[in-house]
């Protein structure tokens, strides 16, 4: 299946950065200034591809959980939900600032609940930036009764996280629905029955790669 989001190539969010870059980049080049401005364009094209929003093909498995994230697995593990209060089997992605920080639902399904905790800025590589970082989880729903938590944790460099869905909304599987800006996590949360796909160290690209298969 085809992404239903539409593409204008870079993600909404990037479009009052790149603006103003692209104003100072073209400004420092007609005032002569070579240097400065071969480092402003230098400035729009890290811009440019850091809210770059490419359209994704999409699995229809009803059992595949799908990454809600481009970047590398940094997580495979059982372990408990914090949010669900439960045993499952938790998967996290890293993203760096070279990686697209759009963010895709896992499944569709039904947003029961959303949570924001306010916390520090810890390099989201680091196992412990899962609960100690800056976050914003939901609390998802498929038709069939499997809950998923999806969070999305702010970095190091990331200051800024951004949900555009909130409890009672309905999610189809690879819409997008958040951005993080500059380098962040993802964790997912499933059911400890749910099997892995994807291990350790893994390149994932969210939307199309799919992170577990529910049982």
């Amino acid at each position: 299946m085809s992404d239903p989001y539409p593409h204008p190539i870079i993600a909404r969010e990037g479009w009052p950065f790149l603006a103003i870059a692209v104003v100072v980049a073209t400004l420092l080049t007609w005032l002569g200034y070579a240097i400065l401005a071969v480092l402003a364009w230098l400035v729009v094209a890290f811009i440019a591809q850091f809210f770059r929003d490419p359209a994704r093909a999409i699995p229809r498995d009803p059992k595949a959980v799908l990454c809600p994230a481009d970047g590398r697995v940094v997580k495979v593990e059982t372990t408990r939900d914090p949010y669900l209060e439960r045993d499952a089997l938790k998967i996290s992605v890293f993203m760096n600032v070279f990686n697209v920080h759009s963010n895709r639902s896992p499944v569709d399904g039904a947003v029961v609940d959303r949570w924001y905790h306010a916390g520090s800025f810890l390099n989201a590589a680091l196992d412990k930036a899962s609960l100690e970082n800056e976050r914003n989880a939901l609390h998802l729903r498929t038709a069939d009764g499997q809950d998923v938590t999806c969070v999305q944790v702010a970095g190091l460099i990331a200051r800024r996280i951004l949900c555009y869905v909130d409890a009672g909304a309905a999610l189809a599987r690879g819409q997008r629905y958040g951005f993080i800006r500059f380098g962040s996590r993802v964790d997912v949360y499933l059911s400890p029955s749910a099997r892995p796909r994807v291990a350790v160290g893994d390149k994932v690209a969210a939307a199309s790669t799919i992170l577990a298969e529910f049982a």
